[in-house]
């Protein structure tokens, strides 16, 4: 069912980040102005218990809500306003993320210079104003290796590690995928590759989203001239333990999908032993009391999860 035809719709998918949520829709809001009646904002509430649907309902009457039942993660809530909008654009937007200026605009501006574009990401920053990486390679081993194994902050800021230069931020540039935090879709993109497989319930969805629309032909961009604030893991903070299981399986998910089998053996080889080196090392600490026994039970439930993985 088409609700309304509209240049761009914004969709921000939800889970119990009520206060942050407050302050992403504040900044839309404003943002968006340059399209006026033009603009959909959405609000997708993956079965929050914290007032979420409550808060926006009251405070922003002109934002459409979707309040599932049950939590569809993030591609299967974004998923939701794809289907039920037909707009030039979407943007796809976590709720601890703000619109610095006329950023929804300039992502909408930006894909219309740039017709093949079918992905646009835009620049992040934490909130404090210091840089923050926004788009990345599609993962590999070395990847996989850094992930698993605590290196120095050189690798973890290289090239080996997804890591596109600093410098390269300063102008527009074609990349693998951005951040999933922020990004624009245009409409006929979502239509040829289907929106975002929602068999991916958190993480990866953005990587296998870039992957399958460069497939059908499209660019994926990074613009410098949309600008946005990131608290970067604010919402899923809230499950360190259970966001860790959930990273590690979507990952995997994504090499099954799209990498070879010699390549998926080879990432579980690098999981095992980083597994086997976690749990020698916490119960080291235990034995060492730099570690709780609340901690290492919350840690050792996280290992079994691996595990099965």
């Amino acid at each position: 069912m088409v609700t309304h035809v509209a240049t761009l719709t914004v969709v921000v998918v939800n889970y119990n980040t009520r206060a942050l949520l407050d302050r992403c829709l504040n900044t839309v809001m404003l943002s968006a102005r340059e399209f006026g009646p033009d603009t959909d904002i959405w609000v997708v509430d993956n079965a929050s218990r914290d007032g979420s649907v409550e808060m926006v309902r009251e405070k922003y009457p002109t934002v459409r809500v979707v309040a599932s039942a049950v939590n569809r993660g993030f591609g299967g809530g974004a998923n939701l306003v794809i289907r039920l909008t037909r707009s030039l654009y979407v943007l796809i937007m976590n709720p601890d993320t703000e619109a610095i200026a006329d950023a929804p605009a300039a992502l909408v501006r930006f894909a219309k210079e740039n017709p093949r574009a079918g992905i646009v990401g835009g620049r992040l920053s934490y909130p404090d104003g210091r840089f923050q990486h926004s788009c990345f390679r599609f993962p590999d081993l070395a990847m996989s290796v850094i992930d698993t194994f605590p290196l120095s902050g050189r690798l973890v800021e290289s090239p080996m590690n997804g890591r596109y230069p600093r410098r390269w931020y300063r102008y527009p540039f074609e990349v693998d995928h951005p951040l999933g935090a922020v990004m624009l879709a245009r409409r006929s993109c979502l239509d040829r590759i289907g929106g975002f497989d929602e068999s991916f319930f958190m993480y990866s969805e953005e990587i296998d989203l870039s992957w399958r629309a460069r497939a059908a032909g499209f660019q994926v961009w990074y613009t410098p001239t949309a600008a946005f604030a990131h608290h970067s893991g604010a919402a899923t903070a809230q499950f360190r333990g259970p966001m860790r299981v959930a990273l590690r399986r979507s990952r995997g998910q994504f090499f099954d999908k799209h990498y070879g089998q010699s390549f998926r053996v080879a990432d579980r080889m690098i999981a095992a032993v980083g597994l086997v080196r976690g749990v020698i090392r916490d119960v080291r600490d235990v034995r060492n009391g730099c570690l709780t026994a609340a901690e290492f039970a919350e840690r050792r439930d996280a290992y079994r999860w691996l595990a099965r993985l």
